[in-house]
């Protein structure tokens, strides 16, 4: 019977991605796509093995001729991130993947496609299969859980893998050649609150609000400069404080730490007889903050709305200083670029979320650099200020990033090659986000590793879809450079 993508080529290559998506593989459900991985293995009687956290190994010698070669790892996550619109029916758990093609791409029926990293396990399992291609050593390592904690990356043991080079088929840009990522750390800043009853004579409560900014992920968009909603009430309550003399009561904002804030609200007290001069004061700083943020954020919102006479308690006075001045003043946003790789943030800081209330306050950030003690250095620092308003901190999630090494044999072959079947220089870059290749590489020494893959849009949405001519320009690529392992040592 004929399928949707029958006609493509390479054939060996689509025949695997529509094999894997009939297999169902949601992030952490991985058990029925794991013992998939593994019977590819056995029926092709590979030396095949899976760890105890669903990581599945299987090795092939190499092609006649590159027995002298260096071992490869060739690598790819199983999971994938499972969305659909509304209104589609569909059990990631109990059913595959329905695909399409249209205007030269391959498309998903109202889901999430899975190219995001199905195409670089199918382009994995060609390999295994193929009696005809040149390629070394081989040992492909399909990862688990990629998508919502890397869990198979940190759970690799050491030795489980012996490559001197690993191919990461997880880059989304078939021009691009990745060869660095940052890490990451969770810095975590609570305390409890002291409260009281507001000291004015005719207590108004009143409603601040932030929202309308663009957001984004706070490690790939960190450098476009957009507004954090969290730091921006901080700096209007601040300010307020100084000119009106409000008194807080709460402040939320944020809920994910990889990514950028886009709202945040907080509750204030005042007396109602001042109340001209909070509406005049916060009129000028609401117009300035959006004159700022106008080209970053065209869309945000400032306001401030009375609610009407209120009882509730508000913090001490000191409390409340110290803490607005230490979030205001938070380490954030790019905290240095690197100095080696144009363009390519090295260190920043995400203020992800903020909750001050009666329960206590709270301040979570993420930290993230492609240098490990600049990642601990940064978090200290945050640290260190969060501590001056009396908040104790905790590091929690530390993951190493992978600093690049644009001089490497791994990276001078794959930038060569590229070259030769191109004729443009590929894109050498590294991405300020978290990759396995930062975990792996810290538990293989001395391995050099490198990112690379087809054009896919639309990842993590029912949007997603994967170009045909770049699966077969990378497909072409990752041919030749099986080959050309031969050279190296």
């Amino acid at each position: 019977m004929s399928t949707p993508l029958a006609h493509l080529e390479p054939r060996e290559l689509w025949k695997a991605f529509e094999e894997l998506n009939a297999v169902p593989r949601p992030s952490k459900r991985e058990d029925q796509v794991q013992a998939f991985a593994v019977a590819v293995g056995e029926r092709l009687g590979l030396p095949t093995a899976k760890d105890s956290v669903g990581n599945v190994r299987i090795t092939k010698p190499a092609s006649p001729g590159m027995e002298h070669a260096p071992t490869v790892v060739i690598q790819a996550h199983l999971d994938m991130v499972c969305q659909k619109n509304d209104g589609t029916e569909h059990d990631f758990d109990t059913q595959g993947i329905e695909m399409y093609v249209e205007d030269g791409w391959v498309k998903a029926k109202g889901t999430t496609l899975g190219a995001d990293n199905g195409i670089g396990v199918a382009m994995a399992i060609a390999v295994l299969r193929s009696e005809t291609m040149v390629h070394p050593p081989i040992e492909v390592l399909f990862t688990s859980d990629e998508e919502t904690g890397m869990t198979g990356a940190l759970g690799l043991q050491e030795g489980w893998i012996t490559g001197k080079y690993l191919l990461n088929i997880d880059t989304e840009d078939d021009q691009e050649l990745t060869i660095g990522c940052a890490g990451g750390i969770d810095v975590t800043a609570t305390s409890t609150l002291s409260y009281r009853p507001a000291p004015v004579g005719a207590p108004m409560g009143y409603r601040l609000q932030v929202k309308g900014l663009t957001g984004g992920h706070s490690g790939m968009d960190i450098h476009l400069g957009r507004g954090n909603a969290n730091l921006i009430m901080a700096r209007l309550l601040r300010d307020l404080e100084r000119e009106a003399c409000i008194l807080l009561h709460s402040m939320a904002g944020g809920n994910l730490r990889n990514a950028i804030p886009r709202e945040c609200q907080a509750t204030v007290v005042m007396d109602a007889s001042h109340a001209s001069v909070l509406e005049s004061a916060f009129a000028a700083m609401a117009a300035a903050l959006k004159k700022e943020y106008s080209a970053t954020d065209p869309q945000v919102e400032i306001t401030c709305v009375a609610t009407g006479p209120t009882t509730v308690h508000v913090l001490q006075a000191d409390v409340q200083a110290a803490l607005l001045a230490a979030i205001s003043g938070c380490p954030a946003g790019i905290l240095r670029m690197n100095p080696e790789v144009a363009g390519l943030v090295q260190t920043s800081n995400n203020v992800a979320k903020v909750q001050i209330s009666e329960e206590g306050a709270q301040v979570l950030c993420l930290t993230r650099s492609s240098s490990e003690s600049e990642k601990m250095d940064a978090a200290q620092r945050i640290a260190g200020v969060l501590g001056l308003a009396g908040l104790e901190t905790t590091f929690a999630g530390s993951y190493p990033g992978w600093e690049p090494a644009p001089g490497g044999a791994l990276a001078q072959l794959m930038r060569q090659t590229y070259v030769d079947l191109f004729a443009e220089e590929p894109h050498v870059n590294a991405c300020h986000a978290g990759l396995e290749c930062g975990i792996i590489g810290e538990k293989c020494p001395g391995m050099e590793m490198i990112s690379f893959g087809p054009n896919i849009r639309g990842a993590h949405s029912p949007d997603e879809r994967v170009e045909i001519v770049s699966v077969q320009k990378s497909w072409a690529y990752y041919v030749e450079i099986l080959k050309r392992f031969g050279q190296m040592n």
